[in-house]
Parts: C-alpha cells; sequence; structure tokens
C-alpha cells in the first residue's frame, strides 16, 4: 500500500503538470531544435603587462599664457631646461644658463662623469630679494647610471638669479640663471 500512495505522489505533480488536450491545440507547435551552435574560440591569454613605474613626481604647472620672464615661474623654466640640455649632453647650451662660465664648466665635467643622467625637479621656493637681486632655490635630484653601471641618485639645490632692473646692469644679468647648485647630504 505504501508503495501505491509512493507512486500516486511521484505522479501526482506531473499529472497536473500536463496540459489538457484544448490547450495543446491552441497553442503553436514547438520550434524545431535551433542548430548547434560552434563553440567560441579560446581566448587569448591576458598580456603581460610592464611592472608600473612609479609615478612622477609632479612638475611645474603649465603656463596658462606668456610667462612674465622676471616671475618666479620663468626661472623654474631655466632649471627645466637645465634637465633636458644635460639628458641630451647638450653642455654649451647647459652651461649658458649658468651665469658663471667657470662654476658651469666645473659642474659639467661632475655630470659628464656619468654615463646617463636625469632631472627631478621639486617645487619653487619663495623669491628673496638681497643686494639688489632676487633669488630662488628649487630642490632637485640628479638620477641615472654611472659609468660602473650601478644606478646614482643625489638631491641638490639650484639657486637661481636675477638682477632687478638697476643702473649698470646687463641684459644678460637680468634674466634668470643658475647661480649655483649645492649638493645635498
Amino acid at each position: 500500500m505504501k508503495k501505491i500512495a509512493t507512486i500516486v505522489a511521484l505522479l501526482l505533480p506531473s499529472w497536473a503538470c500536463t496540459p489538457s488536450n484544448n490547450q495543446q491545440q491552441n497553442e503553436a507547435p514547438p520550434a524545431a531544435p535551433a542548430a548547434p551552435v560552434a563553440p567560441a574560440p579560446p581566448s587569448p591569454p591576458p598580456a603581460r603587462t610592464a611592472p608600473s613605474a612609479p609615478a612622477p613626481k609632479e612638475s611645474l604647472p603649465e603656463p596658462k599664457g606668456p610667462i612674465d620672464p622676471k616671475s618666479t615661474e620663468a626661472a623654474g623654466q631655466v632649471v627645466q631646461s637645465y634637465g633636458a640640455l644635460i639628458e641630451q649632453k647638450r653642455w654649451k647650451e647647459a652651461n649658458a644658463l649658468w651665469g658663471h662660465n667657470e662654476i658651469a664648466a666645473s659642474f659639467q665635467k661632475s655630470l659628464s662623469s656619468y654615463r646617463e643622467v636625469h632631472l627631478e625637479i621639486g617645487n619653487l621656493g619663495q623669491a628673496e630679494g638681497a643686494a639688489g637681486s632676487i633669488f630662488v632655490t628649487m630642490p632637485v635630484v640628479f638620477y641615472g647610471v654611472g659609468r660602473d653601471e650601478k644606478p646614482f641618485r643625489r638631491p641638490a639645490e639650484v639657486v637661481l638669479r636675477r638682477v632687478n632692473d638697476v643702473d649698470g646692469s646687463t641684459e644678460a644679468q637680468r634674466r634668470w640663471h643658475i647661480d649655483q647648485i649645492n649638493w645635498g647630504a
């Protein structure tokens, strides 16, 4: 008896779900089976990405128009130009950004001992006046590869100077120029 009750319990749900003859006549015939779909080609392996480089240091903001050659922003451009020129080993042009030829030549000699030199630029300091001149300091890091293939990083401060528009000053003195570069600790 239990077997019959179990069989009825199993069949009852399927019988209740079976459509009546009237319902079958009103319904559309079942759709033909769809054509087999070709399997999708395997996806290519993920591309290898190079390890991410460290985020570059923040550089000077882009000028929003002509730059006043007397502004500290113009002093910052002198350092940017110097960095670009030493990377390309364009020493004559790089040295022309200095106010003192002998100091420029000496500094060139120390930098040219490296196989590769780059310049990381910090934020300009505040302009300060003294004895008819304006000075501004910018922290930098010289980095690259030595002749021995070892990397190097040397912090420094670039001191820029321009003479105020005083009687007897030359045009070259009134432009921003590198006055000195002091190596950091």
